[in-house]
């Protein structure tokens, strides 16, 4: 049996809402209305953190990384999605995908990793306020936001390696928005308990 795969194809097709017109415009507007807002929103934490001093403290140094996270999750979805929202053309060629796949679950993996450490800030700031300084040194709030996009982006390597190298035997249609892991994986035609247990 021989098996295609859709990297030879070129392409992938992203269904979302193709089957009711209508409801593709009402989102290509609310969503563009609200991917400026994200970015106006998010771009002001950003410019705020850095130009205020007193704001220059773990908190919103990490809420700063956090922004930082939305605006390139956005940005590496949303333009895609409203270009097929707006047209016939819902293709996806196969290295768009494998970029999305990367960024979006590097991204979700970073921004997972930060809360956490978000959490550990907050309760050495509450438990422990006056050795609060000691505990937070400059030096390793930045190794903390350093290490969340390590293990994020590390992660992401890992899974996109293996998930877009599966066999998917000519399927190339993913009944999705962008190419995320899990409607991706649905096309293998392959066994992927292997990459269950790596999930």
């Amino acid at each position: 049996m021989e098996i295609n795969n859709a990297s030879a194809e070129g392409y992938f097709i992203l269904v979302g809402f193709s089957d009711q017109p209508w409801l593709e415009e009402v989102l290509l507007l609310i969503i563009s209305v609200f991917y400026i807002l994200s970015l106006v929103g998010n771009g002001a934490i950003i410019v705020v953190s850095q130009l205020d001093p007193p704001l220059h403290t773990p908190m919103y140094f990490f809420l700063t990384h956090l922004s930082i996270i939305d605006l390139c999750h956005m940005t590496t979805i949303v333009p895609q999605m409203l270009f097929n929202l707006q047209g016939q053309d819902k293709s996806i060629n196969f290295v768009g995908c494998v970029v999305q796949f990367f960024i979006s679950l590097g991204l979700g993996g970073t921004e997972c990793v930060l809360l956490a450490f978000m959490a550990y800030d907050r309760y050495a700031a509450i438990c422990q306020p006056l050795h609060y300084m000691n505990i937070m040194p400059p030096h390793i709030y930045c190794s903390l936001a350093g290490a969340s996009w390590a293990i994020g982006f590390g992660n992401s390597v890992a899974h996109t390696a293996y998930g877009m190298s599966l066999p998917r035997c000519g399927h190339n249609m993913i009944h999705h928005f962008y190419c995320e892991s899990a409607p991706t994986i649905q096309l293998a035609c392959g066994d992927i308990t292997s990459y269950k247990k790596l999930s």
